[in-house]
Order: structure tokens, then C-alpha cells, then sequence
């Protein structure tokens, strides 16, 4: 069962409380206890010391070097064969993040669990390769081609990964993440580049809370950073084709969603830079 957990803190003590106490009541203590590795990068709240007193291993960042970076940090002191990304607004439901770990040990894949808000509804975290066919109809005609529906374990495209389970092996040899990429985006980035699939565990389910900060500036920031990960990856053709799926997602939606429309018009903004 022995595993190593990686999490990145930024001014997020309060919630990496809340994913200590989860780990806490759902997973073994002694020797069994997974290995936690704490990345801080420049908080000045509680979270490094919530950190210190539960018994984390504290690796500190001050310059905050972005989040792809310090998780690399975090990954190069697991101690474990398998290493969990988790994010600090995470919290574990149950001990079937135990599960993930052994399908992860059996195989090599990027592996994410189903992660829920915190109503208990589903979230859009597993998505179709941009800029093929699947993701367009997905744009067009919504619960055709949306894995994150998926009741079955299955391969998807790319995933948001505030948890994320591989062989420590693997995520070392992939980075795990591009120490160039500050911000936004990091986990397409990873995806589109890995040369092991990556697949949704439906059965393994997590409370992400997600969503913290918003406005024109950071969705004009996530739109820029969208085309540039899929132009980079995936070529100008697949960057056309997802420039044409987002803007009939955020158009679809517009008429009821302040965000979408916000969206839409970030895409544009991005589009004419």
C-alpha cells in the first residue's frame, strides 16, 4: 500500500488541512502511512506549518518557481514506487485511492481518478484530444462524447490532474511537468507529450473544489496558454480544429452563462494576439 503523495502549496493552508485530516480517517497509519511531500512555494498563511506539525516532509520554494516545477521537486524526493499528484484542494472520500495506487503499479499509464465538486456532482475533468473529431461533436452535441461521463474505466485524451497516479519512474522521466510552464494548463501540456496513455479510474472518486480565482485577464491568460500547448503538441491543424470546438462550446453556452461569454471572448482575444 506504501505510496508517496506530492502536493503544491501557494497560499492554500486551510485546504491542505482538510486533504491531511482526509488522509487522516481513510488511509493506514505506521508503517503503511504514505509518504507526503509537501512543496511550499512562498506562502506566507499556515500551510507550511499545518505541513510541519502533521509530519510531512517540507520541501520550500520561496522564489515560487510555478506549479509544473514544483511538483518535479516534490516527485524527485518520493521514496516510493508509485507517486500520487495530489492537488491541496483535494480531499480523499474513502481509501480507494488505495485501488488507484495498485492499478497504477500494474501498468504503465497516467492514471485520475473521478473527481466530484463539492456538491457531489461530477466534474468535467477527463476530455477527448483536442482538435479531433470526438471533441468537435462533444462542442456541437454535449453528452456524446464527454469521458468524463464514463462509468467504465477507459483511455481519454488529456485530464485535469489535481490527482493523478503514476509509477514514480515514469513521472520522473516525463518531468512530470514542462519546468517552463509557470501556469495554466500544465496538465494538457503533460497529457499531449506523455508517451503512456492516460485513463480515467471512474470507480476511484475524490472532492475537488477548484476554481478560485476568475476574471478577463486570468481567462484570457488560460486561452493563450490552450493554443499554445496544442500548436506546440499537437500542430496548427489540431490548433484550428480546437479554436473551433472551443468557440462553439462557449457560444452554445453563452446565452445562459456569464463565464462562457467571458470565455468566448477571451478565445477572441487570443485568437486575434
Amino acid at each position: 500500500m506504501s505510496f508517496t503523495i506530492v502536493t503544491v502549496l501557494h497560499q492554500s493552508g486551510p485546504h491542505l488541512e482538510k486533504l491531511l485530516a482526509s488522509i487522516d480517517r481513510h488511509l493506514p497509519g505506521g508503517e503503511e502511512r504514505p509518504q507526503v511531500v509537501v512543496v511550499d512555494t512562498g506562502s506566507t498563511d499556515d500551510g507550511p506549518k499545518a505541513a510541519r506539525e502533521w509530519g510531512a516532509e517540507l520541501v520550500e520554494l520561496p522564489h515560487n518557481p510555478g506549479y509544473g516545477a514544483a511538483n518535479n521537486a516534490g516527485v524527485e524526493r518520493a521514496t516510493h514506487d508509485v507517486t500520487v499528484l495530489l492537488n491541496p484542494d483535494v480531499e480523499l472520500l474513502d481509501g480507494s485511492i488505495g485501488d488507484l495506487v495498485a492499478d497504477a503499479r500494474a501498468c504503465n499509464a497516467l492514471l485520475v481518478p473521478r473527481l466530484l465538486n463539492p456538491d457531489g456532482s461530477i466534474q468535467d475533468s477527463a476530455h477527448p484530444q483536442p482538435g479531433t473529431r470526438s471533441e468537435i461533436l462533444r462542442a456541437f452535441v454535449p453528452r456524446t462524447a464527454e469521458p468524463w461521463r464514463s462509468d467504465e474505466p477507459r483511455q481519454v485524451g488529456w485530464a485535469i490532474t489535481a490527482a493523478l497516479a503514476a509509477k514514480t519512474e515514469i513521472l520522473r522521466r516525463l518531468g512530470p511537468f514542462d519546468p517552463d510552464d509557470f501556469l495554466f494548463y500544465e496538465d494538457l501540456d503533460l497529457c499531449l507529450r506523455s508517451d503512456v496513455p492516460t485513463c480515467l479510474v471512474p470507480d476511484v472518486q475524490l472532492v475537488h473544489e477548484g476554481g478560485h480565482s476568475t476574471g478577463p485577464q486570468r481567462l484570457q491568460d488560460e486561452a493563450r496558454r490552450r493554443r499554445e500547448v496544442v500548436g506546440k503538441r499537437l500542430g496548427p491543424r489540431a490548433q484550428r480544429r480546437d479554436d473551433l470546438a472551443q468557440l462553439i462550446t462557449f457560444a452554445r453556452a453563452a446565452a445562459f452563462r456569464r463565464r462562457s461569454r467571458e470565455q468566448l471572448k477571451a478565445l477572441r482575444v487570443a485568437r486575434r494576439a
